[in-house]
């Protein structure tokens, strides 16, 4: 620990300013490090003063001269590509975590990746499955010029470094807070409980949180090579996970249909989605992208296709629309034929016959020259848009015939109402023409 000390002094950290005071093994096992946002903030297990362990990617183990110091510590090693590793690591965490246990304190930095620092993203669940108290702890670099910030995009380590080295002094402030103890609610929900420590942190050092994770970051690098913005890939992906079930694998394949279509600076504009399905814009077509632009900027972005996928597309490509759809090309028959799609085709986007064939080709998988249901329904799943289209326009066909029948309805029920109304009038006038003088006078 001397040496080590000795190692950051001459990095220019010479000062760790350390607040509050650090909680000895027995009172939490479990020491919580936000916001993570270099890889100079492994240097901040120094300020403990006493040997503590950790959470650390396999690959760090496998760098020279460094990974023997990493080793020496004895983290837990996560591996990134293993997909059991996770499990493996939550319950190595809980083994260290037991009461009669010696291993030293484990520093785990919950957000799983470095960010930029100007918010917590969510916290993973490894330090809170356990369910035992937890120390928050946040870290804070003071220099008037941030050269320590490593994140996706940006300078790389070695910059950083040559940056750091540059400076006449590195100011660090480690801050200890309370003990975490977690309620019966949080040991049962280790979600709610990370959310609660976050929460703790951003309080002390005055930050907001966001919804995005680890998870958001693999998008971005994904979103990258696919020659897209790097801020495609921030979809909020917690959120989606929760809300729509939607799962990691899902949203990359979503991203490779999503940048099929985008081809304007990384978003889908009108025009895109009508190249895209093959399709003149059309009040459907408007109609459909609508729905997709959630906020009506003009353009759709990643977060609003995956939302429109699973709201709109993915429930619309059930067997039963799709059987309605089928039976709005080929009518009665069990198979639809090339004049067919030319007639729906031109009839609801006014496209053109050489188009309409191109479609019909692609939906022809045996070249037949008839689409059958099976082969309609295949297409129908490679481009999902088409079942909402064809529901919008069948909508929007059936809308001046629903307005009609509807007037008509209202027309007869206020006939019937007039014909009700001019009986009874008609029976009270037959009735006081029958009653006598007296009767008459009576009244």
């Amino acid at each position: 620990m001397i040496l080590a000390r000795v190692h950051i002094f001459l990095m220019g950290f010479h000062w760790i300013e350390v607040r509050g005071r650090r909680a000895p093994p027995a009172e939490a096992h479990l020491l919580v490090f936000a916001p993570h946002t270099s890889f100079m903030d492994s240097l901040t297990i120094f300020a403990c003063r006493e040997v503590v362990s950790g959470v650390s990617r396999e690959e760090n183990g496998k760098v020279p001269i460094f990974g023997t110091l990493v080793d020496c510590l004895q983290p837990v090693y996560v591996s990134r590509t293993d997909p059991d590793s996770r499990l493996k690591t939550i319950k190595e965490i809980n083994r260290r975590c037991e009461p009669d246990s010696e291993w030293p304190q484990i520093v785990i930095f919950p957000e799983g990746t470095c960010t930029n620092g100007s918010c917590l993203i969510t916290f993973k669940g490894g330090a809170f499955y356990p369910g035992v108290p937890v120390q928050p702890v946040a870290i804070q670099y003071k220099n008037a010029l941030d050269t320590f910030t490593w994140t996706w995009d940006g300078p790389g380590a070695l910059k950083l470094m040559w940056l750091s080295l540059c400076n006449f002094s590195n100011k660090l402030q480690v801050t200890f807070l309370p003990v975490y103890k977690p309620s019966e609610a949080e040991i049962k929900d280790p979600k709610l409980f990370a959310r609660n420590v976050r929460a703790v942190i951003a309080n002390a050092i005055d930050k907001p949180v966001t919804d995005h994770t680890f998870e958001d970051c693999r998008l971005m690098m994904r979103a990258q090579e696919m020659g897209l913005p790097l801020e495609v890939g921030l979809v909020e992906f917690q959120k989606l996970l929760t809300k729509l079930g939607v799962k990691m694998d899902h949203l990359q394949d979503k991203l490779k249909s999503y940048a099929d279509i985008a081809k304007s600076g990384g978003y889908i504009n009108m025009e895109d989605l009508a190249k895209y399905l093959e399709l003149p814009v059309s009040p459907a077509l408007k109609e459909v992208f609508a729905l997709y632009d959630r906020d009506g900027s003009g353009k759709i972005d990643f977060r609003e296709y995956v939302i429109g996928c699973s709201l709109l597309a993915q429930p619309a490509n059930n067997d039963e629309t799709l059987k309605l759809a089928f039976a709005m090309f080929g009518g009665d028959k069990d198979y639809i034929e090339p004049e067919d799609m030319c007639r729906i085709m031109n009839s609801a986007f006014s496209m053109a016959e050489e188009e309409s064939l191109k479609i019909f080709k692609q939906a022809d998988a045996d070249n037949s020259r008839k689409v059958t249901y099976d082969e309609f329904k295949a297409y129908m799943q490679k481009k999902p848009e088409y079942a909402k289209l064809f529901i919008t326009y069948q909508q929007l066909a059936t809308l001046p015939e629903t307005i009609e029948a509807d007037f008509k309805n209202k027309l007869c029920a206020t006939k019937s109402e007039l014909d009700i109304e001019r009986s009874q009038t008609e029976l009270k006038t037959e009735a006081s023409a029958a009653k006598t003088g007296e009767e008459k006078k009576r009244d």
